[in-house]
């Protein structure tokens, strides 16, 4: 994760951290590594995301202590950057993204978005489906269509942005036109099988149909195809 961070740091990127649960020395860990924010998932009331922010923050809003010899340079390359500087900025630059994905923290959103510290409200919407009785088979069902309204609004009246995890981009360019402002238009996993996939079929011609089976599992799509050919 360090060198992730600063890599993506030095090409003028934010790096943002997903940690695995709101657990302080998993928020301390990133942050003292440089992330410019977290992500944390599984969020289920208010106390959760209070406890969040004082780990979070630098006294007088928080606890979090002070220490790590990587945070200053993911902010600044040439290492000009002091630690009292950084620890003096942190509280009103780190970013402290809350995922809204359980029955219980919807139900409390309104309360949760009113927390001070926290300043995204952010959707996963297979887990909120899940977690509501409501899971993705297809087309979201309007009950979880609502859930995700409800969320979005309750951080537009809190003054707090929302965010949402989309597969692609169309999904995108519909939640970014209902005012979500922080959106994943793609992940890796996706991207990379779906673009070889596209790129074998056209590069193979009548084997397109083949190759498009690539997608689960680009690698092994290309050397079946290569397979078939020595056959011949």
């Amino acid at each position: 994760m360090h060198e992730s961070v600063h890599a993506i740091a030095a090409c003028n990127v934010s790096p943002i951290v997903r940690i695995p649960a709101n657990e302080g020395w998993m928020v301390k860990r990133a942050l003292d590594a440089g992330a410019h924010g977290i992500i944390v998932p599984l969020l289920y009331s208010v106390e959760d995301a209070k406890r969040l922010v004082q780990t979070a923050k630098f006294p007088p809003a928080g606890k979090r202590g002070f220490g790590s010899p990587f945070s200053m340079g993911a902010f600044d390359v040439k290492g000009d950057l002091s630690g009292y500087e950084y620890m003096k900025n942190a509280n009103e630059n780190l970013l402290t993204v809350v995922q809204i994905e359980t029955k219980e923290a919807l139900e409390s959103v309104e309360e949760i978005a009113k927390v001070d510290g926290i300043d995204v409200l952010f959707i996963g919407p297979w887990d909120l489906g899940n977690n509501i009785g409501y899971p993705v088979t297809g087309d979201f069902a309007p009950e979880l269509k609502a859930a995700i309204e409800r969320i979005l609004k309750a951080a537009q009246a809190a003054g707090k942005k929302s965010g949402i995890y989309c597969p692609s981009g169309e999904f995108a360019r519909r939640y970014a036109d209902m005012g979500f402002q922080m959106i994943s238009v793609v992940n890796d996993m996706t991207a990379i099988p779906t673009f070889m996939a596209e790129s074998l079929s056209k590069a193979k011609g009548s084997y397109g149909h083949a190759a498009a089976q690539a997608v689960k599992g680009a690698a092994y799509g290309a050397v079946n195809l290569v397979s078939q050919d020595q056959k011949k």
